[in-house]
Protein backbone atom coordinates (compact mmCIF):
# COMPACT_ATOMS: atom_id res chain seq x y z
CA UNK A 1 0.00 0.00 0.00
CA UNK A 2 1.26 3.63 -0.74
CA UNK A 3 2.02 5.73 2.42
CA UNK A 4 -0.21 8.09 4.30
CA UNK A 5 1.17 11.24 5.24
CA UNK A 6 0.76 12.65 8.49
CA UNK A 7 2.65 15.87 9.88
CA UNK A 8 1.56 17.11 13.29
CA UNK A 9 1.86 20.76 13.45
CA UNK A 10 1.64 20.85 17.48
CA UNK A 11 -1.83 21.22 19.76
CA UNK A 12 -4.62 19.14 17.63
CA UNK A 13 -3.54 20.69 13.95
CA UNK A 14 -2.79 18.13 11.61
CA UNK A 15 -2.05 17.57 7.85
CA UNK A 16 -2.89 14.89 6.11
CA UNK A 17 -2.17 13.64 2.77
CA UNK A 18 -3.75 10.48 1.29
CA UNK A 19 -2.11 8.17 -1.16
CA UNK A 20 -3.70 9.58 -3.50
CA UNK A 21 -2.68 13.39 -2.68
CA UNK A 22 -5.67 14.55 -1.20
CA UNK A 23 -4.38 17.24 1.12
CA UNK A 24 -6.45 17.99 4.44
CA UNK A 25 -5.55 20.84 7.13
CA UNK A 26 -7.30 19.57 10.25
CA UNK A 27 -8.09 21.96 13.05
CA UNK A 28 -5.35 24.42 11.72
CA UNK A 29 -4.76 26.77 15.18
CA UNK A 30 -0.82 27.51 13.96
CA UNK A 31 0.01 31.62 14.27
CA UNK A 32 -0.92 31.55 17.83
CA UNK A 33 0.25 28.07 19.07
CA UNK A 34 3.22 27.88 20.64
CA UNK A 35 3.73 24.01 19.66
CA UNK A 36 3.83 25.01 15.71
CA UNK A 37 7.49 25.14 14.32
CA UNK A 38 8.15 28.98 13.01
CA UNK A 39 8.37 27.77 9.31
CA UNK A 40 5.04 26.19 9.75
CA UNK A 41 3.19 29.27 11.22
CA UNK A 42 3.44 30.85 7.98
CA UNK A 43 -0.19 30.01 6.06
CA UNK A 44 1.34 30.97 2.98
CA UNK A 45 2.72 27.29 2.51
CA UNK A 46 -1.08 25.82 3.18
CA UNK A 47 -2.73 24.48 -0.32
CA UNK A 48 -5.29 22.06 1.18
CA UNK A 49 -8.16 20.50 -0.95
CA UNK A 50 -10.43 20.93 2.83
CA UNK A 51 -9.98 22.68 6.28
CA UNK A 52 -11.63 20.11 8.77
CA UNK A 53 -12.46 21.95 12.22
CA UNK A 54 -13.88 19.79 14.89
CA UNK A 55 -15.48 22.37 16.49
CA UNK A 56 -15.21 26.29 17.41
CA UNK A 57 -12.73 26.58 20.24
CA UNK A 58 -9.97 28.91 19.37
CA UNK A 59 -7.08 26.31 19.67
CA UNK A 60 -8.91 24.56 16.94
CA UNK A 61 -10.64 26.61 14.30
CA UNK A 62 -7.41 29.01 14.59
CA UNK A 63 -6.48 29.87 11.23
CA UNK A 64 -8.92 27.99 9.21
CA UNK A 65 -10.63 30.77 8.05
CA UNK A 66 -7.70 33.13 6.99
CA UNK A 67 -6.48 29.77 4.77
CA UNK A 68 -9.80 29.17 3.60
CA UNK A 69 -10.35 33.18 2.00
CA UNK A 70 -6.50 32.89 0.85
CA UNK A 71 -6.33 29.60 -1.06
CA UNK A 72 -9.96 29.08 -1.86
CA UNK A 73 -10.35 25.42 0.24
CA UNK A 74 -13.92 24.88 1.09
CA UNK A 75 -14.23 24.46 5.48
CA UNK A 76 -15.61 21.15 6.73
CA UNK A 77 -17.51 21.09 10.09
CA UNK A 78 -20.83 21.16 11.80
CA UNK A 79 -23.50 22.80 9.63
CA UNK A 80 -24.37 25.50 12.69
CA UNK A 81 -20.36 26.35 12.87
CA UNK A 82 -20.21 26.58 8.98
CA UNK A 83 -23.17 28.46 8.17
CA UNK A 84 -22.14 31.05 10.54
CA UNK A 85 -18.59 31.90 8.65
CA UNK A 86 -20.07 33.55 5.92
CA UNK A 87 -17.65 31.81 3.42
CA UNK A 88 -19.01 31.41 -0.22
CA UNK A 89 -21.23 28.65 -1.00
CA UNK A 90 -18.78 26.44 -2.54
CA UNK A 91 -15.97 26.71 0.30
CA UNK A 92 -19.29 25.64 2.91
CA UNK A 93 -19.20 22.28 3.09
CA UNK A 94 -21.45 21.52 6.64
CA UNK A 95 -22.60 18.52 7.79
CA UNK A 96 -23.70 16.46 11.24
CA UNK A 97 -23.13 13.33 12.92
CA UNK A 98 -23.78 10.14 11.06
CA UNK A 99 -23.25 12.48 7.13
CA UNK A 100 -19.97 12.57 5.30
CA UNK A 101 -18.42 14.60 2.56
CA UNK A 102 -16.36 13.53 0.01
CA UNK A 103 -12.79 15.73 -0.99
CA UNK A 104 -10.67 14.14 -4.24
CA UNK A 105 -10.61 10.82 -3.79
CA UNK A 106 -11.45 10.18 0.09
CA UNK A 107 -14.51 10.41 2.15
CA UNK A 108 -14.87 12.56 5.87
CA UNK A 109 -17.93 11.12 7.90
CA UNK A 110 -18.56 12.88 10.89
CA UNK A 111 -18.74 11.04 14.59
CA UNK A 112 -19.84 12.59 17.80
CA UNK A 113 -17.41 14.17 20.26
CA UNK A 114 -18.04 14.36 24.47
CA UNK A 115 -16.83 18.36 24.28
CA UNK A 116 -18.16 21.74 24.26
CA UNK A 117 -18.58 24.13 20.86
CA UNK A 118 -19.84 27.79 21.42
CA UNK A 119 -21.15 29.08 18.64
CA UNK A 120 -21.65 27.02 16.74
CA UNK A 121 -23.10 23.69 17.71
CA UNK A 122 -21.92 20.50 18.76
CA UNK A 123 -17.93 19.29 18.57
CA UNK A 124 -17.45 16.47 16.47
CA UNK A 125 -14.59 13.90 15.58
CA UNK A 126 -13.73 13.01 12.02
CA UNK A 127 -12.68 9.76 10.25
CA UNK A 128 -10.78 10.23 7.09
CA UNK A 129 -11.65 7.18 4.71
CA UNK A 130 -9.04 6.40 2.19
CA UNK A 131 -10.12 4.49 -0.57
CA UNK A 132 -7.82 1.36 -0.38
CA UNK A 133 -10.28 0.58 2.89
CA UNK A 134 -7.63 2.25 5.71
CA UNK A 135 -9.06 5.34 7.70
CA UNK A 136 -7.85 8.01 10.19
CA UNK A 137 -9.76 8.76 12.97
CA UNK A 138 -8.96 12.69 14.33
CA UNK A 139 -10.38 12.49 17.76
CA UNK A 140 -11.03 16.37 18.41
CA UNK A 141 -11.35 17.34 22.23
CA UNK A 142 -13.55 14.17 23.16
CA UNK A 143 -13.75 12.65 26.31
CA UNK A 144 -14.22 8.37 26.33
CA UNK A 145 -17.41 7.60 25.58
CA UNK A 146 -19.00 4.20 24.77
CA UNK A 147 -20.29 5.15 20.93
CA UNK A 148 -16.77 4.55 20.22
CA UNK A 149 -17.17 1.18 19.83
CA UNK A 150 -19.63 1.95 16.88
CA UNK A 151 -16.71 3.95 15.82
CA UNK A 152 -14.48 1.13 15.56
CA UNK A 153 -17.51 -1.29 14.32
CA UNK A 154 -18.41 1.05 11.67
CA UNK A 155 -14.95 2.79 10.68
CA UNK A 156 -12.23 0.46 12.10
CA UNK A 157 -9.81 2.85 11.93
CA UNK A 158 -6.04 2.16 11.40
CA UNK A 159 -4.66 5.46 12.89
CA UNK A 160 -5.59 7.37 15.66
CA UNK A 161 -5.20 10.87 16.49
CA UNK A 162 -5.86 10.88 19.74
CA UNK A 163 -6.46 13.57 22.63
CA UNK A 164 -4.67 12.87 25.72
CA UNK A 165 -4.33 16.50 26.80
CA UNK A 166 -5.83 16.10 30.57
CA UNK A 167 -5.94 19.48 32.49
CA UNK A 168 -9.02 21.01 32.92
CA UNK A 169 -10.70 20.49 29.58
CA UNK A 170 -10.21 17.15 28.02
CA UNK A 171 -9.12 13.36 28.74
CA UNK A 172 -5.49 13.11 30.42
CA UNK A 173 -3.38 10.31 29.07
CA UNK A 174 -4.39 7.29 31.36
CA UNK A 175 -8.11 8.18 30.24
CA UNK A 176 -7.13 8.06 26.09
CA UNK A 177 -5.16 4.84 26.95
CA UNK A 178 -8.18 3.20 28.15
CA UNK A 179 -10.22 4.50 25.33
CA UNK A 180 -7.93 2.52 22.97
CA UNK A 181 -8.03 -0.91 25.23
CA UNK A 182 -11.56 -0.58 25.75
CA UNK A 183 -12.87 0.07 22.29
CA UNK A 184 -10.20 0.40 19.16
CA UNK A 185 -7.52 -1.83 17.77
CA UNK A 186 -5.58 0.60 15.48
CA UNK A 187 -2.17 0.11 13.54
CA UNK A 188 -1.31 3.34 15.19
CA UNK A 189 -1.73 5.79 17.68
CA UNK A 190 -0.63 9.41 17.50
CA UNK A 191 -0.98 11.55 20.69
CA UNK A 192 -2.38 15.39 20.97
CA UNK A 193 -2.87 18.03 22.17
CA UNK A 194 -0.54 17.85 24.59
CA UNK A 195 2.81 19.86 25.81
CA UNK A 196 1.38 23.00 23.94
CA UNK A 197 0.61 24.98 27.18
CA UNK A 198 1.41 24.07 30.78
CA UNK A 199 -1.85 22.74 32.06
CA UNK A 200 -1.60 20.15 29.68
CA UNK A 201 0.03 16.82 30.02
CA UNK A 202 3.77 16.19 28.70
CA UNK A 203 5.47 14.09 26.52
CA UNK A 204 6.33 11.75 29.42
CA UNK A 205 3.20 11.46 31.27
CA UNK A 206 1.50 9.96 27.26
CA UNK A 207 4.49 7.88 27.03
CA UNK A 208 3.81 6.32 31.10
CA UNK A 209 0.43 6.51 30.52
CA UNK A 210 0.57 4.52 27.31
CA UNK A 211 3.78 1.88 28.64
CA UNK A 212 4.77 -0.77 26.35
CA UNK A 213 1.90 -0.09 23.76
CA UNK A 214 4.06 -0.06 20.52
CA UNK A 215 0.99 1.39 18.11
CA UNK A 216 2.11 4.44 20.14
CA UNK A 217 3.17 6.86 17.71
CA UNK A 218 4.94 10.30 19.06
CA UNK A 219 5.60 12.67 16.60
CA UNK A 220 7.38 15.96 16.80
CA UNK A 221 5.54 19.18 15.61
CA UNK A 222 6.64 19.98 11.87
CA UNK A 223 7.93 16.07 11.15
CA UNK A 224 6.05 14.28 8.27
CA UNK A 225 5.73 10.23 8.87
CA UNK A 226 4.59 8.05 6.32
CA UNK A 227 2.24 5.27 7.70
Amino acid sequence: MSAIKVTWLGHAAFEVVSPGGTKLLIDPFLTRNPATPPAFTDLGRYRPDAILVSHSHFDHAGDAMDIARATGAPVIGTFDYISDLGLPEKQALGGNVGGAIPVGAVKVPFVPAMHSSSPGGRPVGFVVALSDGRSIYHTGDTWIFSDMALIQEIHRPSIILLNVGGGPYTQDPGTGALAIRKYFNPEAIVPMHFATFPVLATEADVRAAFKEDRRLAVLQPGVTRDF
